[in-house]
């Protein structure tokens, strides 16, 4: 599967949206393909509003990309937890993705504007 990993700049800019705030615009999203998977956008922390993103204990292991971390959501109408996650040391091929978060779809919405 590490050899169905693809990264792409995702052309276009993307607004970052939950419960109801701008999170933050980026002109600068990486696609990542792996496989048959549903590609996922990676947007650059330094476009977001990180204020409302805190760390949590999560964490997860990919084989192929790593080990992620995540951060829930501190929204107005209260926390989402875990509504991100991020490759801090993403494995050999992938460290364009270090630096970026990305997000559930049924959390947080990633759009082309």
């Amino acid at each position: 599967m590490a050899n169905q990993i693809k990264l792409r700049n995702a052309p276009g800019k993307y607004s970052i949206r939950a419960a109801g705030a701008v999170l933050g615009e980026s002109s600068n999203v990486i696609e990542l393909s792996e496989g048959d998977l549903t590609p996922v956008l990676y947007v650059p922390r330094a476009d977001l509003a990180m204020a409302f993103f805190d760390k949590t204990d999560t964490s997860s292991h990919c084989p192929h990309k790593g080990d992620a971390t995540y951060y829930t959501l501190e929204a107005k109408s209260g926390p989402i937890p875990d509504a991100a996650w991020s490759y801090e040391a993403p494995k050999a091929g992938l460290e364009d993705i270090a630096g970026h978060l990305a997000f559930y779809t049924d959390k947080v919405t990633v759009e082309e504007v």
